[in-house]
């Protein structure tokens, strides 16, 4: 039997487009897990919503993509913020299942309020994108595929780049370490826990856009936050490293298995991979092993 080389190479690297757009929205998973301890089960809906507003600028509105990028990034951080401050801090303290539970309602509304606006049907995004075709050597990239992966995978690298040099990251990384410390030491950590849901939500909407141009938009396109959610598990909640190995695998696995086996075997392998991954290391790859489980 002969071995389409390219034909894997393809598959391969549609593979780690989609690993990509998962690092981007399990960075944003991690940032707020880290700051608040919180497990946010709307980040899906959260990169639904992004999309569904980036539609509603180009389309209802007739805005150019250049400027309604940066109103959907502007609407995903107050979206953010504001679910902070009314419904996630009032509940710090209270049980991590209950808080849990309260961002799948959140998940809900959101999803309803979308299906409200814009109705059920599935939609695609205006083109922004050239579609001149992309090889790498002799293997084909779908043009959006491949600007899907350059800006996910630069925004990351800016993202941990401020993280890493930017001063007010330490009071960030102060703040994921140990909440009492950072009180102890003058930081605001109530302002530091609205910046990281503001910041998460901001990177969560600009997911949206790069994924509803990849595969279209529709209300059950949230159903994505659950792969990232493996990929996080898998990665590890508090671990940013671990999500961006975890979803190199993830996003390589889902390549292969629905490029032979079906689609509908991708979200099969996914938790299969998840199942293994947590009775083998349930902290997950590079996560704390201390992590209180649900």
């Amino acid at each position: 039997m002969t071995i389409d080389w390219i034909y894997l190479a393809e598959i391969a690297l549609s593979g780690i487009g989609s690993s990509a757009l998962l690092a981007l929205t399990g960075v944003a998973f991690v940032l707020i897990y880290k700051t608040t301890r919180v497990v946010n089960l709307a980040i899906g809906e959260t990169l639904m919503l992004g999309a569904y507003l980036f539609f509603g600028f180009t389309g209802a509105m007739g805005l150019p993509a250049w400027l309604a990028i940066p109103l959907v990034l502007a609407c995903g951080a107050l979206f953010g913020a504001v679910v902070e401050r009314t419904i996630i801090r009032p509940m710090l303290g209270t049980s991590p299942l209950s808080i849990f539970m309260v961002t799948i309602g959140i998940g809900s509304m959101v999803v309803g309020v979308v299906e409200l606006l814009w109705g059920l049907e599935p939609h695609r995004l205006i083109s922004f994108v050239e579609e001149k075709p992309v090889f790498l050597g002799p293997a084909y990239v779908s043009p959006k595929t491949a600007v899907a992966l350059v800006v996910a995978t630069g925004t990351i690298a800016l993202f941990l780049v401020v993280l890493r040099y930017w001063r007010g990251s330490l009071a960030l990384r102060a703040t994921a370490s140990d909440h009492g410390a950072a009180y102890s030491c003058g930081i605001s950590v109530p302002k530091v826990y609205s910046m990281s849901w503001a910041v998460a939500c901001m990177i969560a909407s600009g997911a949206g856009i790069l994924v509803g141009t990849v595969g279209g938009i529709s209300p059950a396109m949230g159903v994505f936050g659950l792969s990232v959610l493996s990929v996080v598990i898998m990665g590890g909640l508090d671990s940013i490293l671990g999500v961006l190995v975890a979803a190199m695998f993830v996003g390589l696995i889902e390549a292969f298995a629905g490029a032979f086996l079906g689609g509908e075997f991708k979200q099969i392998s996914t938790f299969t991979l998840l199942m293994i991954m947590l009775l083998v290391r349930p902290h997950g790859l590079l996560g704390t092993a201390e992590i209180d489980r649900l």
